[in-house]
């Protein structure tokens, strides 16, 4: 069984900052790809920034310049450093982990920017 836990949302103003992480655990023995998805209300699920397990990046267009993000293979931990937070970033944050041809989800942290 693999769990995924997020931290580190919250609500925060405008231009300001947050740094997200997700911890895995349980029978692990190698996570692929990791990253961060997103859901606005009324909106679908987006991917925010995803990243491979030798290091390589991919974000959204949106967050570009702004979000960053990494990993610490040995920790099983994926971060997501947010900075120059603008209202739209407001959404709940879900982590995913892949492992084995699964993907493995988060339940979702909360970040809330305010105008």
């Amino acid at each position: 069984q693999v769990q995924l836990v997020e931290s580190g949302g919250g609500l925060v103003q405008a231009g300001g900052s947050l740094s997200l992480s997700c911890a895995a655990s349980g029978s692990i023995f190698s996570i692929n790809g990791r990253g961060w998805y997103r859901q606005a209300p009324g909106k679908q699920r987006e991917l925010v920034a995803s990243i491979t397990r030798d290091g390589s990046t991919n974000y959204v267009d949106s967050v570009k310049g702004r979000f960053t993000i990494s990993r610490d293979n040995a920790k099983k931990t994926v971060f997501l450093q947010m900075n120059d937070l603008k209202p739209e970033d407001t959404a709940v944050y879900y982590c995913y982990a892949d492992l084995s041809g699964v993907r493995y989800w988060g339940k979702g942290t909360q970040v809330t920017v305010s105008s």
